[in-house]
């Protein structure tokens, strides 16, 4: 299998674009100066390649040129401007330039470091290109978070992200997953994050944005990805900001009722919470990395089918690579100060008091404690009637048998209301376990439809998910 060329250097990348004279378009860039421009002006030959530059950092030179919007650092304000410096370029020079020309306009709108305040730095950026001479045109477009100090270090990331995303559209636009790995060229992951990405047009029909978001955390240009109830890929930081967040962390293969149960029952109590209003909740599906990877592989396929079942039941799903929860907690807190709650089963006891779990913690299982509660994080732990022979005995958190050496870990923990205890809506889902659950449907039909929401068995049934077998 052909391997994408990641040995280029950003200055090589550019020069190829500019010696290429049917490539041709405008950079339009606010937020951070002209770097995307600069570059492929410092390497030469820049006049084949580029018609216009432009910054329009005032605001109301911003709207003369493109309408109004509400965000000026937005998606909207950048897709005004693609929509204009892609129609400007093409009315004006189709007709002079070569016929085999492909036309192209590069956006970014960014609020970069300020030099009075440490403001959250991110942006949208996008390119609107022809794929081949006078087709309509398509968009590769992205959210991203800037991770450097300072307003030059930034600026730089910015133009080397630039020039690495008109270089892969045009070059590898029949390999999409190459347009993605080869944003981080120049960059490694300590200076640029992408937290979405978008393909649309032309030649990117076939294009399964979904599975692009989720090879951005391949790619370690994010650490998470959020999917809203519709399957649409969401920016994170608009999403969480400023409200409380629950979050269940599952494989959800399938989701089942006591999934559903979980998440009900502590949803009820964490909305008493003083500082929790109600309305303002936001209660998320969280699946991790290590559970859609097979060897070096995703499986696509499955990751979409349990996007899709959550989906049925409305959930927000979050898709990370954060195995330990207090860097999951530390992910939430970029955004919000309201409480959070993580919800878990006792069965997750096993490893939660592993202390090999923790191996690589300077303060060991300590340290991550610490780290998990400093304040205004509570974790609510569901019960389970897992069998036993012919057994099904309770387990609480009253009850739940840890290590010996960290049982006062585990009383100090219960007593400071850290770790909660979580009342079932429902106890006759207890006993369900999912691993059950996928061994049986991968028989046919059968009992296991009464474990999972209807809609989802009858999703499973009928699109066969999952490894759902008719035979």
């Amino acid at each position: 299998m052909r391997k994408r060329d990641n040995t280029l250097t950003t200055d090589q990348k550019a020069l190829a674009i500019n010696l290429d004279k049917y490539k041709y378009g405008s950079i339009v860039e606010i937020g951070a100066g002209q770097e995307v421009a600069r570059r492929f002006f410092s390497v030469g030959a820049a006049a084949g390649t580029i018609a216009k530059t432009m910054s329009a950092y005032d605001m109301a030179v911003s709207d003369d040129i493109y309408g109004h919007v509400d965000r000026y650092v937005s998606r909207a304000r950048l897709l005004q401007m693609l929509e204009k410096e892609f129609t400007q370029v093409v009315d004006r020079l189709a007709h002079l330039r070569a016929k085999n020309t492909t036309f192209f306009a590069y956006a970014a709108t960014v609020t970069a470091r300020s030099f009075k305040q440490k403001n959250e730095c991110h942006g949208w950026v996008g390119i609107r290109l022809q794929l081949h001479p006078g087709a309509m045109p398509s968009d590769v477009i992205m959210h991203v978070r800037m991770l450097d100090n300072d307003n030059a270090l930034q600026s730089e990331a910015l133009g080397i992200l630039g020039v690495n995303l008109i270089h892969g559209a045009f070059l590898h636009h029949q390999h999409p997953e190459w347009v993605v790995e080869g944003l981080a060229d120049g960059l490694g992951s300590d200076r640029i994050e992408v937290d979405l990405i978008h393909f649309s047009g032309p030649y990117f029909e076939e294009v399964e944005n979904r599975l692009m978001n989720l090879h951005l955390i391949r790619a370690w240009l994010t650490r998470a990805v959020v999917f809203n109830p519709a399957g649409e890929v969401v920016v994170p930081g608009e999403l969480f900001y400023r409200k409380p967040v629950t979050v269940i962390r599952g494989s959800f293969k399938p989701v089942t009722l006591v999934n559903v149960d979980m998440m009900s029952a502590a949803l009820k109590q964490f909305s008493q919470l003083a500082a929790v209003d109600e309305n303002e909740i936001l209660s998320l599906a969280e699946i991790t990395m290590n559970s859609l990877v097979s060897g070096d592989n995703v499986d696509g396929a499955d990751f979409l089918a349990r996007i899709d079942l959550l989906a049925s039941q409305g959930c927000t799903v979050m898709v990370s690579d954060y195995v330990r929860f207090f860097r999951l907690r530390a992910y939430l807190r970029r955004y919000t100060q309201k409480p959070i709650g993580i919800v878990l089963s006792v069965r997750d006891f096993d490893f939660l008091f592993d202390e090999k779990y923790y191996d690589g913690l300077e303060g060991g299982i300590l340290e991550a404690f610490g780290k998990l509660f400093p304040d205004n994080t509570y974790v609510y732990v569901y019960p389970s009637r897992p069998r036993h022979g012919n057994t099904q005995a309770l387990v609480t958190l009253d009850n739940v048998v840890v290590p010996a050496n960290l049982g006062h870990l585990l009383a100090f923990l219960k007593e400071n209301r850290k770790l909660i205890a979580v009342e079932p809506r429902d106890e006759s889902h207890l006993h369900i376990d999912a691993t059950e659950v996928l061994a049986a449907l991968r028989r046919g039909r059968g009992e296991w439809e009464h474990d999972v929401p209807a809609v989802v068995a009858a999703r499973i049934i009928e699109s066969r998910l999952l490894g759902f077998d008719t035979e």
